[in-house]
């Protein structure tokens, strides 16, 4: 079985998990969330699968 798994859709799952547990971190994980999302379409690292 092959599972092709991007980074963008795990780390949107593991923001959404912190949002969950820590509601104050909100603030931060959206602005860590936006810059990695940021620099993965500027160098075009969205096609890396893990």
């Amino acid at each position: 079985m092959h599972m092709a798994l991007t980074i963008g859709p795990l780390v949107s799952l593991i923001a959404g998990i912190l949002i969950l547990v820590i509601p104050r971190l909100l603030n931060f994980i959206v602005a860590i969330y936006l810059i990695v999302m940021g620099l993965l379409g500027l160098f075009g690292s969205g096609n890396i699968h893990l």
